[in-house]
């Protein structure tokens, strides 16, 4: 069986890779930067359209300096490490970039984006393990910066922990090296809450690391770990289940394999399917044994199910590392990642160059397509993010411990941006345009949206809302896709047509914040308007 199972993948990896020709796969390549100055090991795409790169603080000099350190690098033997930025703020339309000030040690920490947009990011290495820091974002031109907190700080050190906003706003913070609890901001205990839960997941290389961790509809979460999870009543601290084990292997870091929260529907908002794709054989960590092939399972499960099973898929390539980003439209793409070997320095080989495309309605074996293959390996510490304009941001790439641009795996300095295949030319005349959409809408309530589209429209265009994560190591904390409620689009005038739209019905479905509104016409998505979703 296991025989057939490789022959039957090597199969599937040489018909996609054959036929059809590489140049007419989907997708298309763009370099934005040659050279950001730092290698984004977390990214997360801001309300005002910036994008905030961060990268640890310890990894000795970056390539992008700080404006008020003026000695000439050449000459300066110190080098002071205060002068050196590890986090800078991008601007993808003006492909502008400005360096920030952060000197606490984010190495492998988390974070998310609070109602009012601020980013919230929490833990790290080191002097960052219990830092608590704030970004409020601004403007390419203007001068915010990091807000590094005195007080309050984490109750536990959290290095590897998982962020996810709640219905009433707040962050839950789960896990950690050796923290198997979770604690809040703003703070509700006055110490950790215990979790046995992530101990009983934890094994020799502690796969319970960067827990997978999804707010479902009914409020409670769903919490991943190496191969099991728990839905979980965090008011009442209860485990209020157990879902089966997930075949396969571990799935979490240092076994690099990803999740997602598939699209929350308006025909049923209480159901909510999860998906965990690809990790490492249990042990490569441990050896760091860089050519054992990565896993090349996916399980998909109905969370929200009252007898609910996993359902076993095969990807075309065995992936570790690979970054899921939840496309406008519900459809998923994984890209990034290695063919083999685990996470952590130097321990990954074969990269992955060609991102997938999981189209979660359509039915098992025909569910992945095979996309346009880039050219840059994006490996251990790469990221993943959707922008308003519907490309994904690539950033990041560093599989060393300190900066190392001349190896085969380099420090990836270079910005990417992938456009899936609807935004190819031949698909314009089918892009709707968002004219007029409410900057503020609230739960349940009905609103109104204005779209021009090239062509007459054919069916319901979709108006759906799209938060922006906290992506690092292969997951992106806080990600969900709501696709609204709405009305048939009513003809105003040439081109023009209004839509009525329901709001989310609740912090469950959809927490208060801002998300990216887009209008979905026959699968191709407008350049997305942010919206403030409030109770």
């Amino acid at each position: 069986m296991v025989a057939l199972r490789i022959l039957l993948a090597a199969v599937l990896c040489l018909s996609h890779l054959v036929s059809p020709t590489l140049g007419d796969l989907p997708g298309k390549w763009e370099l934005l930067l040659e050279d950001a100055g730092i290698s984004s090991m977390h990214t997360a795409v801001t309300h005002l359209g910036t994008v905030l790169l961060l990268d640890r603080t310890n990894s000795g000099p970056s390539r992008l300096r700080l404006p008020h350190c003026k000695s000439d690098p050449s000459t300066d033997k110190t080098l002071n490490p205060r002068c050196w930025a590890h986090s800078a703020l991008f601007d993808p339309v003006a492909n502008q970039l400005r360096p920030l000030t952060i000197l606490t040690d984010t190495w492998c920490s988390s974070g998310h984006f609070l109602p009012d947009g601020t980013l919230l990011q929490t833990g790290g290495d080191l002097d960052g393990g219990q830092k608590i820091r704030k970004f409020a974002p601004c403007g390419i031109q203007d001068r915010c910066d990091w807000e590094e907190l005195d007080s309050p700080r984490l109750l536990s050190p959290r290095w590897y922990s998982t962020n996810q906003i709640l219905p009433d706003g707040s962050v839950v913070i789960v896990g950690g090296r050796a923290a198997h609890s979770i604690e809040y901001y703003p703070r509700r205990h006055r110490r950790p809450v215990d979790l046995p839960f992530l101990s009983d997941a934890e094994d020799t290389q502690m796969d319970n690391l960067y827990p997978y961790v999804h707010l479902l509809p009914n409020g409670h979460l769903f919490i991943f770990a190496n191969t099991k999870s728990i839905l979980y009543d965090y008011e009442m601290n209860l485990i209020v289940r157990n879902y089966p084990i997930l075949e396969g292997g571990p799935r979490n870091y240092p076994s690099g394999g990803s999740s997602a929260m598939l699209a929350l529907d308006s025909t049923d908002f209480s159901r909510a399917e999860i998906i965990v794709c690809g990790g490492a054989q249990y042990g490569v960590f441990i050896t760091r044994a860089t050519d054992i092939p990565a896993h090349i399972s996916c399980g998909r499960m109905v969370a929200t199910d009252a007898d609910p099973v996993w359902a076993m898929e095969d990807m075309p390539f065995s992936r570790i590392m690979g970054d899921m980003v939840m496309l406008p439209t519900g459809d998923l793409l994984i890209i990034n990642g290695a063919q083999a070997g685990s996470q952590g320095f130097e321990m990954a080989s074969n990269p992955v160059l060609f991102p997938l495309l999981y189209r979660p309605n359509e039915p098992i074996g025909l569910r992945f397509m095979t996309l346009n293959p880039g050219q840059v390996p994006r490996m251990y510490h790469s990221t993943a993010n959707l922008l308003p304009d519907g490309r994904v941001l690539i950033a990041g790439s560093n599989p060393h411990y300190f900066y190392k641009l001349n190896a085969k795996f380099p420090t990836e300095l270079r910005l990417e941006a992938f456009s899936p295949e609807y935004l190819s030319p031949d698909r314009a005349n089918l892009r709707p345009v968002l004219v007029n959409v409410p900057e503020i809408v609230r739960y349940g309530e009905e609103f109104e949206v204005e779209v021009t589209v090239p062509l007459p429209v054919v069916g319901i265009v979709e108006v759906n809302f799209g938060s922006a994560p906290f992506a690092t190591h292969s997951f992106s904390q806080g990600q969900r896709l709501v696709k609204l409620t709405v009305s048939p689009a009513t003809p105003v005038n040439d081109g023009m047509y209004r839509i009525t739209c329901t709001a989310p019905p609740s912090g469950s479905v959809a927490p208060a914040g801002y998300y990216m509104v887009f209008a979905v016409n026959q699968g191709v998505p407008s350049v997305g308007k942010w919206v403030k979703v409030l109770v």
